[in-house]
């Protein structure tokens, strides 16, 4: 790789250049991609491009200087809070910060909830009980963090082992975590005996909302079963939902919500004691980048609540599409019985010879099929959305069709494999 040119290059000659390192990026603008973008329509991408340039440069790090970020960050707290009916709430509105993704709210509330358990229970040695199906970010924040992990199985249905989670909760816990829906299977956990968990020993009980905190609201509006699990559960302290996931703003833009303002006090960092005076920081950042908050600001405010239930809306067809349909291919299933925008492809274990998930991976990807890889077991994973409306069908024609090539190709290995032993 060359080094920095002495002097600098033209606009379009850079912007040539990047435009050409994106040839073999996903073809998400397809539909062919299931994660990592989501398309919320020609109105979102108008928005959010004009957002983008009206706050390209401005700092949130100090909203003195910039209050229209502040608003902004008033507004869609606010927004989202009402949304998971925590603005009406016993002890007052629910309130919380924007931060730049998943991972940093998880963070966020994790270290909220190790402050908190050492101010109002002097724990020492914290601890965060969660099942193996919670998201990765978790194990990061105790890491970070200094607390220990007692981590519960799943059930046969990938949902948490809240008996098993039981066991591991103590004196020193200081926050158990369930998912809306958990990641890896799209699956719900039972958020209301998580959260009665926590209160036993005066615990914060998060809830990992991040891939569902925009689509379980308008689900259950859309009529579909959805068990509690925002803040109309008691016991429930912080959820982390992305709004760069279904909430359909560019990335990185997320929202953390505290029940209590106590609660996210003990998130917020102030130190004064150097030379350059007071310092605040709400979350793991400093400075924040004005831009995606702006476009999450503008994409929620173009959406309405009825541009989110239609978008929601496609998801689930889509999803629901996806299911059934994978259940008419021999050799692969779908693991748990997700019912929303989630899926594991897997092997079906009943099914000779077993599919190489992984191969079959291979063979979508040649196709501009792009899926996330997990483990164990070994499966594809799936988070559909609107930007895969129009393209199921195709879709399911291709792992049909790339399903039956690995299982040939594995047949073919096994005879020449027996012709080798004879």
């Amino acid at each position: 790789m060359a080094g920095l040119g002495q002097s600098g290059r033209g606009v379009d000659d850079v912007i040539a250049e990047l435009t050409d390192k994106r040839a073999n990026d996903v073809r998400w603008a397809d539909g062919k991609t299931f994660g990592m973008v989501y398309n919320g329509g020609p109105g979102v991408h108008e928005v959010a491009d004009q957002a983008a340039r009206l706050y390209l440069h401005e700092n949130a790090l100090n909203t003195n200087a910039f209050p229209s970020l502040g608003a902004i960050q008033r507004e869609v707290v606010n927004w989202t809070a009402d949304l998971l009916h925590g603005s009406d709430l016993e002890e007052g509105p629910a309130a919380g910060f924007l931060t730049s993704g998943g991972t940093e709210s998880i963070l966020c509330s994790v270290l909220a909830a190790r402050e908190r358990a050492a101010a109002e229970r002097g724990i020492t040695e914290p601890e965060i009980v969660l099942a193996e199906s919670a998201h990765a970010a978790f194990h990061k924040a105790a890491h970070n963090f200094g607390l220990t992990v007692r981590t519960a199985p799943v059930r046969a249905d990938w949902t948490a082992d809240v008996d098993a989670m039981a066991e591991l909760v103590g004196p020193n816990t200081a926050v158990v975590v369930g998912s809306a829906p958990q990641y890896p299977q799209g699956v719900q956990d039972d958020i209301g005996a998580i959260a009665a968990l926590a209160e036993s020993v005066g615990a914060n009980c998060h809830v990992d909302a991040c891939m569902g905190g925009f689509v379980l609201p308008f689900a259950e509006m859309l009529g579909r079963d959805v068990t509690p699990w925002d803040f109309r559960v008691p016991g429930v302290t912080t959820i982390s939902a992305d709004i760069h996931k279904l909430g359909y703003a560019p990335k990185g833009v997320s929202v953390v919500l505290h029940r209590t303002k106590q609660s996210r006090k003990y998130q917020t960092f102030v130190f004064d004691r150097w030379l350059g005076g007071f310092y605040a920081s709400p979350n793991m950042q400093g400075t924040r980048s004005g831009l995606p908050m702006a476009c999450a600001w503008a994409v929620i405010a173009h959406l309405g609540v009825d541009g989110y239930v239609d978008l929601t809306r496609h998801t689930l067809d889509n999803a629901d599409r996806f299911r059934a349909g994978v259940a008419g291919i021999d050799g692969i299933q779908v693991l748990g019985d997700g019912q929303f925008h989630l899926a594991a492809l897997a092997a079906d274990p009943s099914f000779q010879p077993e599919i190489d998930m992984f191969a079959l991976g291979d063979a979508l990807l040649e196709r501009g099929w792009f899926h996330d890889r997990q483990t164990p077991p070994d499966s594809l994973h799936s988070t559909i959305s609107n930007t895969n409306t129009g393209v199921i069908d195709d879709y399911l024609a291709d792992l049909a069709e790339c399903t039956a090539s690995v299982v040939g190709e594995r047949n073919a290995d096994r005879s020449t494999n027996y012709a080798t032993l004879e």
